[in-house]
C-alpha cells in the first residue's frame, strides 16, 4: 500500500513526467503485479512520461526507451527490440542420441557455429522458429528434446556488463564514513 500511495502521491499535481525509483522492490508477487499494471496504464490514462529506474528486466520490457548503466555510466540506449538485437538473435537447444555426431552433422549441414554445454547442443540463429524443422528434417531421428530461448534483456544486461560480481568501490564519502565509525568504536570503548 505505501508503494501505491507514492505513486498516487506523485500524481496529485497531474506532473508531466514522473519519476519512479524501483517501484516494485520489496512488494509480493499480487501487490507487485497490480501495482505494476497501474502504473503502464498512466502514460495513456493521464498523458504522463515515465522515467523509471529497475533492476527487474521483465518490467523494462514495456518502456520506449530503455538505457542500460554499468559503473554510473550509460553504455547503451534503445528500444527493447534494438537491444536485443545485441545478442544476436535466438539460441536453439538440442539434445540428441550422439551429440558428437549431430554436431558434426550440423556444422556440415547448415555451415553454423555449434557448441555444447552441460549434455546440450546450442546453436545461435536469427531465425529459430525457420532453423528447427530444417534441422529436425535433415537429423531427426537421433533428436531427443527441442527448445528455443529469445533473447531477453537479462541476456543483453549480462552480454554487456559481464557475469562476475564485481567489488564496489568506496567513495571518499565512505571512506570518511568508515573513518568515523571506527573512531567512535575506539572511543567508545575507553
Amino acid at each position: 500500500m505505501k508503494r501505491r500511495l507514492e505513486v498516487a502521491r506523485g500524481l496529485i499535481h497531474r506532473p508531466k513526467v514522473l519519476f519512479l525509483d524501483e517501484p516494485t522492490l520489496g512488494l509480493d508477487p499480487q501487490s507487485r503485479s497490480n501495482l505494476w499494471e497501474f502504473i503502464t496504464a498512466l502514460p495513456e490514462k493521464h498523458n504522463v512520461t515515465i522515467f523509471m529506474t529497475t533492476h527487474y528486466m521483465e518490467e523494462a520490457e514495456v518502456c520506449d526507451k530503455i538505457a542500460i548503466i554499468d559503473r554510473g555510466k550509460i553504455i547503451t540506449s534503445g528500444t527493447p527490440a534494438e537491444l536485443k538485437k545485441v545478442i544476436g538473435g535466438d539460441v536453439i537447444y538440442l539434445k540428441t542420441a550422439d551429440n558428437r555426431k549431430a554436431m558434426e552433422d550440423i556444422k556440415n549441414l547448415f555451415d553454423v557455429e555449434v557448441s555444447e554445454m552441460d549434455g546440450e547442443i546450442f546453436i545461435s540463429t536469427l531465425r529459430g522458429d525457420l532453423c528447427i524443422p530444417k534441422i529436425i528434417r535433415e537429423i531427426g531421428e537421433s533428436v531427443l528434446s527441442v527448445r528455443m530461448q529469445r533473447p531477453t534483456l537479462n541476456d543483453v544486461f549480462l552480454k554487456l556488463t559481464g557475469k562476475e560480481i564485481r567489488e564496489e568501490t568506496a567513495t571518499s564519502g565512505d571512506d570518511i564514513k568508515a573513518s568515523v565509525r571506527s573512531y567512535r568504536r575506539r572511543h567508545d570503548r575507553g
